[in-house]
C-alpha cells in the first residue's frame, strides 16, 4: 500500500490515480474528510492529517510500502524558509515513527544550491533533513512547471504572453502530469537508498517558443513580452502576494535567468513525454 499526500493537487492526484489504475493499494492524505469521499468511491483508503502534525502523519504512514510527500506552498507565510524547515522536521519524525520503507519527495531542479533559488531553498533544506531519516528517499527534482504559464494567459486577448524570464533562454520545464506518473513509477520501483532524480519535459523551451506554441493552440498571433526583473516584486505584490513570497519569486526568476537554477551535473535525469503545447491547450480550454 502506498500513501499519497497532495491528492487534491495536480501532482498527488496523478500519483494516486496512476497507482490505483495499476491495482495498487492507495491511502490518500487529506486535510478534511470531505475531500476524501471521491477517493473512497474509487477504492482508496483515506487518512485525515495535516502535514505539520507528526503524530497524525506517522499514523497515516504506518504500514505503507512507500509514500509520496511534498511541502505545499503556504502563501500566507511571512517566514517561508523557517516555516518549511519546521514542516520538514515533522515529516522526518513521522517517517521514522511510521517505519515506511521508501519516500518519494517532490523537490526542485536547483535544490543543490543553499541560496539563490528563492523558494527552492526550502526543498534544499528538506532534502538535508529527510536524508537523515531511516527510510530510503528519492528526491524528485522537478523542473519549472509548464502549468505556471496559466498565470500569464490574462493578456492573451492582447496577443501577449508576459514573462519575467529571459525570452530567448530555453529552460527545463515539465508538466505536472509527468511529475505524478514519474513519482508513481519511482514508488513502484522501490527504494534505492538516498538518491536524486531530476525530471523535465521532452525538451527545453524558451518563453518565445512557449508563445509560438500558444499561437498554434489559439490560432492567433502571440508574442512573448519580457518584463524587467526590477518590476517583479511590485507586480506580484500588486496581484496580492505578500512581500516575503514576492521577494522569493524575484530571486527564483533571477536564478533561472542567469542559469543558477538548473540541472545538477552528474545526477540521474529523466524526461516526461508531455509537450508544452498540450499543457497550453488544457490551460486555454479551462479559461
Amino acid at each position: 500500500m502506498f500513501v499519497v499526500a497532495g491528492a487534491s493537487g495536480n501532482t498527488g492526484k496523478v500519483v494516486a490515480e496512476t497507482l490505483l489504475g495499476q491495482g495498487r493499494g492507495v491511502r490518500v492524505l487529506v486535510r478534511a474528510a470531505a475531500k476524501g469521499e471521491a477517493w473512497k468511491a474509487r477504492g482508496a483508503e483515506v487518512a485525515v492529517a495535516e502535514l505539520d502534525d507528526a503524530v497524525a502523519l506517522g499514523k497515516a504512514l504506518a504500514g505503507a510500502e512507500g509514500a509520496y510527500l511534498l511541502l505545499p506552498p503556504r502563501f500566507e507565510s511571512t517566514s517561508v524558509r523557517a516555516d518549511n524547515g519546521r514542516r520538514a522536521q515533522v515529516l522526518a519524525r513521522a517517517i521514522d515513527a511510521s517505519g515506511v520503507k521508501h519516500v518519494v519527495f517532490l523537490s526542485s531542479v536547483g535544490a543543490q544550491h543553499a541560496s539563490g533559488g528563492g523558494p527552492i531553498g526550502s526543498v534544499h533544506d528538506a532534502e538535508a533533513t529527510l536524508s537523515a531519516t531511516r527510510a530510503d528517499v528519492t528526491f524528485l527534482r522537478a523542473a519549472y512547471f509548464m502549468e505556471n504559464w496559466g498565470g500569464s494567459l490574462f493578456a492573451l486577448d492582447q496577443g501577449v504572453l508576459p514573462t519575467f524570464l529571459t525570452a530567448d533562454r530555453a529552460i527545463p520545464m515539465v508538466a505536472t502530469h509527468d511529475i505524478g506518473t514519474t513519482a508513481a513509477r519511482l514508488l513502484l520501483e522501490g527504494g534505492q537508498g538516498k538518491r536524486v532524480v531530476e525530471l523535465a519535459g521532452p525538451r527545453e523551451y524558451s518563453p518565445r517558443e512557449v508563445a509560438a506554441a500558444l499561437a498554434r493552440v489559439t490560432k492567433r498571433d502571440v508574442a512573448a513580452q519580457q518584463g524587467p526583473e526590477e518590476a517583479i516584486v511590485g507586480a506580484l505584490q500588486g496581484a496580492g502576494m505578500n512581500a516575503e513570497w514576492a521577494g522569493l519569486f524575484a530571486e527564483l526568476i533571477h536564478g533561472v535567468n542567469v542559469g543558477h537554477v538548473d540541472w545538477e551535473p552528474g545526477r540521474a535525469r529523466v524526461r516526461g513525454s508531455t509537450d508544452v503545447e498540450a499543457v497550453l491547450a488544457q490551460l486555454v480550454a479551462a479559461r
